[in-house]
């Protein structure tokens, strides 16, 4: 149990850390709300997107598990992704699937899930446009 609580408070101080990089420009471009996302077609291998996914580190930023629980209702210190393939079109109107995911890695301020803050996931621009597919790819297999 303790190591749990540990665990948390390490991710969290992580976490506090990772938004403070972030700068004020990030928060400002979120609030905004960010540019309309293109359309997005997929062409990503989901196999290549899970050990990204399960990567430690993933483009210079800490790796999508220290934050993101595949657990229903499981909240590290973002959401849980469990089902997020399912969910993902329904989270921003006039957006695909795909074009909410792909926004969410690179401008993360432009949409946040309701009871989460701004300003803590980082954007992942240092992905390749392979890597962002796979990525993608692998996160609409989670139904």
């Amino acid at each position: 149990m303790m190591r749990k609580v540990l665990l948390l408070a390490v991710l969290v101080l992580a976490a506090l850390t990772l938004a403070a990089c972030g700068g004020k420009e990030a928060a400002e471009e979120g609030a905004a709300g960010g540019a309309p996302a293109e359309e997005v077609t997929v062409t990503g291998d989901p196999a290549r997107g899970e050990a990204l996914f399960k990567a430690p580190a993933v483009a210079g930023q800490a790796g999508c598990t220290s934050c993101h629980s595949l657990e229903p209702d499981v909240t590290l210190v973002g959401p849980s992704l469990a089902g997020i393939g399912s969910r993902a079109a329904e989270r921003v109107p006039g957006m695909s699937a795909a074009e909410y995911l792909k926004q969410s890695l690179l401008e993360p301020n432009a949409y946040v899930v309701e009871g989460f803050p701004q300003g803590v996931m980082p954007a992942y621009n240092g992905l390749s446009e392979q890597e962002l597919q796979d990525l993608i790819a692998y996160l609409l297999t989670l139904k």
